[in-house]
């Protein structure tokens, strides 16, 4: 077998429980919008609005956790045990303590949403929605943690067993608490927000104990000391991650931007805008999951002192990225008349979800590479340069294109979209040149944390 052909077979074989994972941890959002949906129109709405400050403001302190990524891929890939469980009981300290201002950003969520021109009473309810979810913030980031560790030593399956049933528990604690079954009160949208929050405190609770019970941290534990409090451990995960966290948050916001372009537009182009959209971030599952494949693979092999063989695996890993999404990307232009029937039977709607569709194919392939691209660099250690390169893209070129070409030169919502493809194309290929002249095969020794991080 060809040496790209193994790459290939490896990266699918990673990549696969990571993209069930994706989806079935996004279908858990779909299914808690379906069924707050029957309660009334207000409550959906402020779940909606919930839903997108919690999400927003979650996403960075996860992207801070993603700091843990090159340091355990590439400990595990060096069989140093000892600096691969230190680092991720550091990252279980920053998780605990980014709780508090991510609480704190929480608790002001009403604040947040009038600042954003939503009406009292929406932004009152979505406060109560978002509140009871507080004390989950805690069962969020450590569950990244676990997973971040499981999947930096290339076990992705109890992370996705995990999610999948998660989903059962969710609709079931839906069920009861929403509308009042086996007993309980029925308490609409606050109940769905208690059943997000125990939802999230299940999944960390299960992942934990499959961890435990088939001792799947032996090779990558040792026990807890002063040195997970050391200020200069500590440090290095926040170097690595607080660029993702930033990362992250740029391209998450920079889509919350759109929306809010579209919603000037019209009802009709706001809800073209959000079926397209949905349908986009539903196939960037796939290469969400090659994203995090590429992470381990790559910071694996660098730890092993093969960075040429990390250079073709990233290689590999963007022409699956970038492959995937071309499928989608067909998909879009061929059924761009059909898909949207199945969100709307509205034929303005429609057409206009048709007219955007194939411009969001071109976007799908853009989409593809840029995230796996991440995911080398990210398992480089290299994380500053993407979040560089995410705020050029997006803030300079992506946003600015999308208001003149939908606003000032009146092209409405193709012109928002095709916008956000110009600056997703300049963000895809940034990252691919940038990982031509300075990706793993040029990198001056094994592991780069010892020439970029601080000392530990």
């Amino acid at each position: 077998m060809s040496s790209t052909r193994f790459e290939l077979k490896r990266l699918a074989v990673l990549a696969t429980p990571v993209v069930i994972t994706q989806v079935t941890s996004m279908l858990m959002g779909v299914v808690d919008i379906l069924m707050v949906g029957h309660v009334s129109v207000n409550a959906l709405g402020a779940a909606s609005l919930g839903r997108l400050w919690v999400f927003g403001t979650s996403l960075f302190g996860m992207g801070v956790v993603f700091g843990l990524d090159p340091l355990v891929t590439q400990a595990h890939g060096a069989g140093d045990t000892r600096r691969l469980a230190v680092a991720t009981q550091r990252g279980a300290v920053l998780a605990l303590a980014l709780g508090l201002p991510l609480g704190i950003l929480w608790l002001f969520t009403d604040r947040v949403l009038l600042l954003l021109g939503q009406s009292h009473d929406l932004a009152a309810l979505a406060q109560s929605y978002v509140t009871v979810q507080i004390p989950s913030i805690p069962a969020i980031l450590l569950f990244a943690v676990i997973r971040q560790h499981l999947q930096g030593r290339a076990i992705m399956r109890p992370a996705m067993w995990t999610a999948i049933f998660a989903n059962g528990v969710n609709v079931l604690l839906n069920w009861v608490l929403i509308f009042g079954h086996w007993g309980a009160p029925a308490m609409g949208l606050t109940g769905a927000g208690i059943a997000t929050a125990i939802t999230r405190w299940f999944m960390f609770g299960t992942l934990l104990f499959i961890t435990l019970r088939f001792r799947l941290h032996e090779g990558g534990w040792v026990p807890w000391s002063r040195e997970a409090i050391r200020f200069s451990g500590l440090r290095e995960i926040l170097h690595y991650g607080l660029p993702v966290g930033l990362q992250i948050s740029f391209e998450v916001w920079a889509f919350e931007i759109t929306t809010l372009m579209s919603g000037r537009l019209g009802a009709v182009p706001l809800a073209a805008h959000t079926i397209a959209l949905n349908l986009a971030s539903l196939s960037f599952m796939v290469p969400l999951g090659i994203s995090g494949a590429a992470v381990t693979r790559v910071g694996n092999l660098i730890g092993e002192g093969r960075p040429r063989d990390a250079q073709r695996a990233s290689w590999v890993a963007l022409a699956m990225g970038a492959g995937v999404m071309t499928v989608s990307a067909v998909a879009f232009v061929v059924l761009r008349g059909l898909i949207p029937r199945i969100y709307t039977a509205d034929a303005a709607v429609v057409a206009a979800a048709a007219g955007i569709l194939p411009i969001a194919g071109a976007f799908q392939i853009f989409d593809g590479t840029q995230v796996v691209g991440t995911g080398v660099l990210r398992g480089m250690g290299r994380t500053r340069p993407a979040a560089t390169i995410y705020l050029v893209g997006y803030y300079v070129l992506a946003l600015p294109m999308a208001w003149w070409l939908g606003f000032r030169l009146g092209l409405g919502l193709p012109g928002v979209w095709w916008g956000l493809c110009l600056g997703l194309a300049s963000v895809a290929i940034m990252l691919v040149a940038w990982i031509w002249r300075r990706g793993p095969a040029k990198l001056p020794d094994a592991s780069v944390l010892a020439s970029e991080a601080p000392a530990p």
